[in-house]
């Protein structure tokens, strides 16, 4: 039996000595000697924490992105800063310009950073498209696109494909990762912009329907109305998630929610957080 660890060098919040926060994501993940980034957050902490937390960004072997916002993708070029060969997994739509709308009403770009995009395309290693489901290492997959098929998941936003904000973001290029251990899958998500529950029942019908151990990041919840959270909180229920570690933009009203239907299961994602699942 051999351990996965996953230790957060991204996140909204930190906790720990020199650590800092930055609204982002980034999982450091150590998998059967291979190392994986998952996510990079927005670049500015992110070889700060790593070198804090004693990550060595320089052994990297592969790079997923869950999809092409810049609070995922700023540190890419960072963490694609070394003379080994880096795999890198995303769907190509996150490689595309991608806007919102701020409160007065402008266009904002969130896309993928240039020197980001820059250094991905320049790569030696040929991007590897997460059009459908792609096992990463043996027992580590991404999911590529998730089906949206709930009622109650609300999987759209103040997202377009333009800087006029008129050709709305399906964000096809969302996709989370998961990882097989003999008691169930671990669910590490981006942000989930699919929908977490739908992103659950997919990576469910792809495993055979094996119970789903833990989920950990992004549920984007962070502007769901109260029957959302309080269906989402129905089938998390359905589901028996063993462990359930909300963070980043899952909001801190689906995350007090969260915390209070589920005290004995809730645990805090933060920068320095470390989780650890034995593998077959």
């Amino acid at each position: 039996m051999t351990k996965t660890k996953i230790t957060l060098l991204v996140e909204n919040t930190a906790q720990g000595p020199g650590v800092q926060a930055e609204h982002g994501l980034s999982y450091w993940i150590e998998h059967r000697g291979r190392r994986i980034l998952l996510d990079t957050g927005q670049g500015g902490v992110l070889a700060g924490n790593a070198n804090r937390l004693g990550v060595p960004l320089q052994d990297l072997d592969a790079l997923v992105l869950s999809h092409g916002h810049y609070d995922h993708t700023g540190g890419a070029a960072e963490a694609l800063r070394t003379d080994r060969p880096v795999a890198i997994y995303a769907h190509p739509a996150a490689l595309t310009e991608k806007f919102t709308v701020t409160a007065n009403q402008t266009a904002r770009s969130i896309g993928m950073p240039y020197p980001s995009e820059k250094a991905i395309r320049q790569s030696p290693t040929p991007l590897v498209e997460t059009m459908r489901p792609i096992e990463v290492f043996e027992g580590l997959t991404a999911t590529g696109p998730v089906p949206r098929e709930t009622d109650f998941e609300d999987t759209g936003g103040r997202f377009f494909l333009d800087d006029a904000c008129t050709r709305p973001d399906p964000l096809v290029d969302d996709q989370s990762v998961f990882l097989d251990t003999p008691k169930g899958t671990v669910v590490l998500l981006g942000c989930a912009h699919s929908g977490v529950i739908n992103t659950l029942r997919y990576i469910r019908r792809l495993t055979d329907g094996r119970p789903i151990r833990a989920v950990v990041g992004g549920m984007h919840l962070v502007n769901a109305s109260a029957r959302r959270i309080e269906r989402t909180i129905e089938e998390f229920r359905r589901l028996g998630v063993e462990q359930l570690a909300p963070g980043h933009c899952t909001g801190m009203p689906a995350t007090v929610a969260l915390w209070t239907a589920f005290p004995n299961a809730c645990v805090a994602c933060h920068v320095g957080k470390t989780f650890s699942w034995d593998v077959a």
